[in-house]
């Protein structure tokens, strides 16, 4: 399933005044462009391929077009790369080449050992994070970030947001790793990251469409009016379930495998309609497509499966994706470090 609205009555696109990505876009006065990035896994190496497609149709870089970007577990990866100068083509062959090893198990005892531990080590997701991100800062983001988290110690939900306001004196020392590993630490699939004595793990828990949780960065710390956001919402695919009956009366057994994934869908889905009611259904574009049921999960794709779906869908939306998004160029962000302040 696409779901997409498309934006026909932008007055300098019907007088063919603004320019196409590939044409030196310029700013639009007043746009706020927000890029969101939603969780899944292994599956993020579909957002990767999309936004990689859709720099190659189009002649651009994607990141020079938004001014906000927000992304959940690998979303937030996917964020952090690009707003540490990766291009998507190299964050998708770090899905590529590292996917299959980070979740790899070699334990003969696997099944038994998932009953009570995490099913796999955070040992080589953090030796691939530091190969391609090395030593470098959360700080070091050359675009507004904000990346999910949950502490489990707080019970509460805690967001990594770069230096783009004087009140954010913290998050933008964090090493890049640590943060990637904190908003990527699924539950039972990966341990938590302990962090300055918070027990970080997986903002999916919480926002796996991370959407509002950008708006209300955008319309309240960064005072945007709503009349000036366009939001590009991409998930990792979708699969449709054939919810069984026994869930309308079931208790703790028939509700055990499906319970997880209800929450995540329904969190996900209703964060995409409040956005299209904040700022109207014309000024949101979420890209999440359907796939037959049990084809991918948040530890096991096909790649090539998967990269044939980004490049077929990304095809199909490179023109909307140019008409909505590319007649703005965001401004480069400045951020406010507090120890580069006068």
């Amino acid at each position: 399933m696409i779901l997409s609205t498309i934006d026909s009555g932008d007055p300098a696109r019907r007088a063919g005044s603004s320019p196409s990505c590939g044409a030196g876009a310029v700013e639009v006065t007043g746009r706020f462009q927000i890029l969101a990035l939603d969780g899944g896994g292994f599956r993020g190496m579909f957002s990767a391929a999309v936004l990689a497609r859709l720099e190659e149709d189009l002649g651009t870089r994607i990141v020079d077009h938004f001014d906000l970007i927000a992304g959940t577990s690998t979303g937030g990866i996917i964020a952090l790369g690009l707003g540490l100068g990766l291009s998507p083509r190299e964050i998708l062959t770090f899905y590529t080449e590292h996917g299959p090893r980070i979740f790899r198990d070699r334990s003969r005892l696997r099944g038994v050992r998932h009953l009570w531990r995490a099913k796999y080590s955070n040992g080589p997701l953090r030796a691939a994070l530091t190969e391609v991100f090395g030593d470098r800062t959360f700080g070091e983001s050359t675009k507004r970030l904000v990346i999910t988290s949950y502490n489990v110690a707080a019970d509460d939900v805690y967001l990594f947001r770069t230096p783009h306001l004087p009140t954010l004196k913290r998050d933008w020392r964090e090493k890049a790793v640590n943060v990637a590993l904190a908003t990527s630490a699924a539950p039972t699939y990966l341990p938590g990251m302990p962090l300055d004595g918070a027990r970080l793990i997986d903002g999916g828990v919480w926002a796996n469409n991370p959407t509002m949780v950008a708006l209300t960065e955008a319309v309240g710390p960064l005072s945007i009016p709503l009349e000036a956001i366009r939001v590009f919402s991409l998930g990792t695919t979708i699969d449709v379930r054939n919810r069984h009956r026994r869930l309308d009366h079931g208790g703790l057994l028939p509700w055990a495998g499906d319970a997880v994934e209800v929450l995540m869908r329904a969190q996900s889905e209703s964060a995409a309609k409040q956005v299209r009611h904040f700022v109207g259904k014309e000024n949101v574009f979420r890209l999440n497509p359907t796939v037959p049921t049990g084809a991918v999960a948040l530890d096991k794709i096909n790649t090539e499966t998967l990269n044939g779906l980004a490049g077929h869908v990304s095809r199909d939306v490179s023109p909307t994706v140019d008409r909505l998004f590319c007649d703005h160029r965001a401004p480069v962000f400045a951020p406010l470090h507090p120890a580069r302040e006068e």
